[in-house]
């Protein structure tokens, strides 16, 4: 009889999973929120105009129409019951499951203030980037339509809060948006009116990365005219601006970065968790007491070699989930489980047009090289072919016209 796996979450570990389950009899059911796989490090450039929602996401039905052995299902988990073996759904369905794997992803974590999400958009779903794209926009056309510099100052400021990955490619994005590549188009705003802020609470950028290139990558954002606040916490996010020690910064553009924290799914299973809210999971991804359930993604505290928690990155998720579709395979043969190990590939961010860092396996790069590469790999990893001949060609055109190709706002008025 076949085995029931239940995969939730359709990002990258869940799918690649599912993938790796292509030629096993195994029923499979993937439940996701959405209907769709988002490839997440792209993400910002929906936010900043660059690309369409279309470029990056993709059906998850379409991903596995020939795989016969998966059962796309939408909708949201409420419950799980490790002693039961059953996952509970919000429309009442129940499913059960020989093998559970749980990669629900994460969310941006506003420490206790709830109320900031409002005023201040994280950047984790087509729905967030779309907000922020409309924000930027209107703000333009907003400022365009008033004659006072000083009224119209507060819509051509951005503050960005964050200062890893996620924030300095939002900041890099804006600042050509602002600065450069939709300019052109507007008649009574000038680049030079612009302002940008990035805010950090710690004492340096792109923490990941080693020195130079955490420095080289804040000298890059600077010479882009964006102006980055370290050791700077938020008091306070409002709607019409951000308060930080000694000053209040005016603005209706803020897009939150400064941390994420596990999905609250992740406490169904009754599990230790970090201070973040990720399981801590076994050397084989399995919970303590559960051999059949399994966290992996950004849900999941492993350590690397170093003791060091991985990074809730694309590669992690990827690695997590073709070893989960392996093990999954052995143990259907009685095979002896193996040991996780993440084989750290590099680590990579990029600034602006031309302009990223990277980290290769101990070998540094910055600028064109950088960005060269940086552009390569994500386009490797986009699934279907449509989707990386679409991204190619806007990073081309962008690249030869500096304009953006998708600039509608859908909004009727500014609080709608």
């Amino acid at each position: 009889m076949s085995k029931n796996v239940i995969i939730i979450g359709g990002g990258f570990a869940g799918i690649s999973t599912a993938q790796k389950l292509a030629s096993t009899d195994v029923d499979i059911t993937i439940i996701d929120k959405t209907n769709h796989h988002l490839f997440q490090p792209l993400l910002y450039q929906v936010a900043a105009a660059a690309l369409s929602p279309g470029d990056i996401a993709m059906p998850i039905r379409a991903i596995f129409s020939k795989q016969k052995n998966v059962e796309v299902v939408l909708g949201k988990v409420t419950g799980i019951d490790n002693e039961k073996s059953t996952v509970h759904l919000e429309n009442g369905t129940t499913h059960s499951f020989d093998y559970l794997v749980l990669a629900p992803g994460a969310q941006y974590n506003y420490f206790g203030n709830e109320d900031w999400k409002k005023h201040a958009p994280g950047l984790k779903s087509i729905s967030d980037a779309l907000d922020i794209r409309e924000r930027i926009l209107f703000s333009l056309e907003k400022a365009e339509q008033i004659d006072d510099p000083e009224k119209r100052k507060p819509y051509l400021t951005y503050v960005i809060i964050g200062g890893g990955p996620t924030g300095v490619e939002m900041a890099g994005s804006i600042a050509e948006i602002a600065k450069r590549s939709m300019m052109q188009d507007f008649r009574n705003i000038k680049p030079d009116e612009t302002k940008i802020y990035l805010i950090e609470a710690m004492d340096g950028i792109l923490n990941a990365f080693e020195d130079p290139l955490s420095k080289k990558g804040q000298k890059t954002l600077e010479d882009m005219g964006v102006e980055v606040l370290l050791e700077t916490p938020v008091k306070d996010i409002k709607k019409n601006g951000v308060e930080v020690e000694g000053r209040f910064i005016e603005t209706p553009n803020i897009v939150w970065g400064a941390g994420v924290i596990a999905s609250p799914l992740i406490k169904e299973l009754e599990v230790e968790t970090d201070r973040i809210g990720r399981a801590i999971v076994k050397p084989d991804l399995s919970i303590k007491g559960h051999s059949n359930i399994f966290v992996a993604g950004d849900a999941a505290h492993v350590k690397d070699e170093s003791g060091d928690p991985l990074p809730g990155l694309a590669p992690v998720a990827l690695q997590q989930g073709k070893f989960l579709g392996n093990l999954i395979k052995d143990d259907l043969k009685n095979k002896v489980r193996k040991e996780f190990e993440y084989v750290d590939k590099g680590t990579m961010a990029t600034i602006g047009r031309a302009k990223a860092v990277a980290d290769i396996r101990g070998f540094k790069f910055s600028g064109f090289f950088a960005w060269l590469l940086w552009g390569l790999i994500h386009i490797f990893f986009l699934i279907g072919f449509r989707n990386r001949f679409r991204v190619f060609a806007e990073w081309v055109w962008h690249y030869l016209t500096f304009k953006r190709g998708v600039r509608l706002i859908a909004k009727k008025d500014e609080d709608s």
